[in-house]
């Protein structure tokens, strides 16, 4: 058992240690009283994260938002103790009584890291690979806007993203997709420890993970390194020294830890992952770190002083930088200007003026091609707005006219060439609105959303401003068939809390929804198109601009309906031409465009009954989708057209006939609602 020596007499050695010791207790007794977590993870990445934090990265305890600041993404996040043990040693506004309330009801140390929720907290980690790609996304956004806003002598964006990364991370598909594009792109901003700890849930890495990590990433393009003892402070030290010289690609240095480093029993087993050690054994550990007490949540007071020295270099490393970013204001006062603006997400004055109006006297359209001239009219003026798609620009009308392709010689471009790598390009996204001064998009097919979906989530959990832009959204799409004709995807993306999804009727709602998606805040909106054209459809009295921001608006009909007819998409044209036949029938009927359930819903009570009066309870709702959900809007006693099958490889205009989305089928369901059927 080793001795812990006297607090007054500690050498910068044995405070290192004390300090990465108190890092590991803390992680103990936080999942102890818990009685749930990982405590093994930060026990065994504590030296490596006590060495990056202390010596490397450039943060402001005081000041978590200082927009210059490097960046920290722990994207095996069920590790979080390890990082809330950082923060609070560090000096950011977390306390010791948040420590106690790990994972518990309203506390600002939740199970996983959440961003919001804790100061110094980057992102949400937790689904394995997530985090991985964000810090990808981080390191994308750092490179463009330092490409856009720096001039010689004038450094304004210079800064690093830092993570820590898991044997989980790199066998999750997706880190595979982002690895390979920052290489690609040659990020040198981004270095990645490996916590190569050889254990999993089920027992030992090598049940499952036989691969040469570091041989893989170096196929990749990376700059790999490898530390043989994952407490040697001097050799960690030097790896990272070692991979922030390098300034050809992104660095991984995979650092062999032991997870439950100290317990006697648990350490380097499965059983130190995700379980407490127990009261035992955290008493074996603290004695076997050589812990002065085994009074729970102890930190010596050396501890606190000398890790806290970060408050006043993080505090000085700003004031450098407000310094500096002052001479660039006096030799660049527009520049400095378009930099905050960009940074407090003010969309410039008069932007919207630029987006294209359409009529009825205009020729059909896609949807998707309405998107790509909206995208391309408001560019120019949006200088924030960055993106593109998983090798499908020109399908999803996603490339930006006015600029170049986001390259490793030109990071100043705004159209980003993700491949086909939409898990990658979902959750790079996200990294690049977390890291904030830009306006993130990305495009794929609808159908695909399916694989970008754990990053709309947590984009939505973290209300990021993220455009996803889904092309070819129904049966509508044609001869590709069931494998890409989308069915249940719009209904699964309405489940999801806090994103906007918006299925747009025709090019003049199209425009519309644009402008509601770069306008909005407080989460990530999605944009649902169509491959085939649809007619630009008549209005009566409400324009799309007054109407889309409101989820649904009545598209025609009576003010005393006796029916009502909803549609979205593209099927609100057969919506249309039924009520039109049966007004020429008598019948008070309404057209109703709903292009945003959660838009609707976010409306009063009173505007809700106005556009869907309760009082009719015959409805129709047409959608070229799964059905599940109507009932919401049409009851119980309304009917509804959809889909709720699979596809079939024909003609779109075949399969919409044989299944049903006509003006034909709509009436005739209609003429059932009111009794009219002879």
């Amino acid at each position: 058992m080793s001795t812990q020596p006297e607090e007054t007499h500690l050498t910068n050695a044995q405070l290192d240690q004390l300090s990465i010791n108190s890092i590991r207790v803390l992680a103990m007794d936080a999942v102890q009283k818990a009685n749930i977590g990982h405590p093994g993870m930060p026990m065994g990445a504590a030296t490596m994260a006590y060495v990056l934090w202390s010596q490397f990265v450039r943060h402001n305890p005081k000041n978590p938002h200082w927009s210059d600041r490097d960046r920290f993404v722990l994207s095996p996040g069920h590790g979080s103790m390890l990082l809330y043990g950082l923060l609070y040693l560090s000096g950011y506004d977390l306390s010791l009584e948040d420590l106690k309330q790990f994972r518990q009801w309203e506390s600002r140390t939740p199970g996983h890291p959440e961003f919001g929720a804790t100061h110094g907290v980057e992102t949400t980690t937790g689904p394995l690979g997530q985090g991985f790609a964000n810090g990808v996304g981080m390191a994308m956004a750092a490179k463009h806007l330092a490409a856009r806003f720096n001039r010689k002598g004038h450094a304004i964006v210079d800064h690093t993203v830092f993570g820590i990364v898991s044997d989980g991370d790199l066998m999750e598909g997706i880190s595979h997709e982002a690895a390979s594009l920052a290489a690609h792109l040659k990020l040198s901003n981004l270095v990645y420890l490996y916590d190569d700890n050889h254990i999993t849930i089920d027992g030992s890495i090598a049940l499952s993970f036989t691969e040469d990590v570091l041989q893989r990433f170096h196929a990749y393009g990376w700059h790999t390194q490898r530390v043989v003892d994952g407490n040697d402070t001097q050799a960690i030290a030097q790896a990272i020294s070692a991979a922030r010289a390098h300034q050809r690609g992104p660095a991984l240095i995979a650092v062999r830890t032991h997870i439950g480093y100290g317990s006697p029993h648990k350490q380097d087993t499965a059983e130190a992952h995700g379980a407490p050690l127990g009261q035992e054994e955290v008493a074996l550990t603290k004695r076997a770190l050589g812990w002065p007490t085994l009074e729970p949540f102890s930190v010596p007071s050396s501890v606190l002083d000398h890790c806290r020295k970060a408050v006043g270099k993080g505090q000085a490393l700003e004031q450098e930088w407000t310094q500096r970013f002052e001479r660039y204001r006096n030799a660049y006062p527009a520049l400095a200007e378009a930099y905050e603006a960009a940074l407090r997400k003010r969309l410039p004055a008069g932007w919207s003026q630029h987006l294209p109006a359409f009529g009825p006297a205009d020729k059909p359209m896609a949807t998707r091609k309405a998107s790509g001239l909206v995208l391309n009219a408001v560019a120019p003026a949006l200088p924030a707005l960055i993106g593109g798609s998983a090798d499908l620009a020109e399908s999803n009308n996603t490339y930006l006219n006015c600029s170049g392709d986001f390259t490793a010689s030109d990071y100043a471009q705004r159209n980003i060439r993700f491949g086909v790598r939409e898990h990658a390009m979902g959750a790079i996204l996200n990294g690049m609105a977390l890291h904030g001064g830009v306006i993130p998009f990305g495009g794929t097919f609808l159908v695909f959303s399916d694989y970008v979906r754990p990053a709309i989530r947590l984009a939505a959990m973290m209300k990021q401003h993220v455009i996803f832009v889904f092309t070819h959204d129904s049966i509508g799409l044609g001869e590709d068939g069931p494998t890409h004709q989308p069915v249940e995807q719009v209904m699964s993306l309405r489940l999801i809390p806090h994103l906007v999804t918006l299925r747009p009727a025709d090019p003049e709602e199209t425009s519309a929804a644009w402008r509601v998606a770069l306008e909005h805040r407080g989460g990530p909106v999605a944009l649902v198109l169509t491959r085939q054209n649809v007619p630009h459809l008549p209005r009566s009295g409400v324009s799309a601009f007054d109407g889309v921001p409101k989820g649904g608006y009545i598209l025609a009909g009576s003010a005393d309906p006796e029916i009502l007819l909803i549609g979205t998409g593209s099927e609100v044209q057969w919506a249309l031409q039924a009520q039109r036949q049966l007004a020429l029938e008598g019948v008070a009927a309404r057209a109703v465009s709903m292009p945003s359930w959660e838009l609707f819903e976010a409306q009063s009570q009173q505007y809700r009954d106005e556009v869907l009066p309760p009082g009719v309870w015959k409805r129709l709702s047409v959608e070229a989708g799964a059905t599940l959900g109507w009932e919401r809007y049409v009851g119980a006693r309304g009917a509804k057209i959809g889909l709720d099958r699979f596809g079939a490889s024909a003609p779109g205009p075949l399969l919409m006939e044989k299944f049903g989305f006509s003006s034909e089928h709509v009436l005739a369901q209609a003429r059932r609602l009111l009794g009219r059927v002879h």
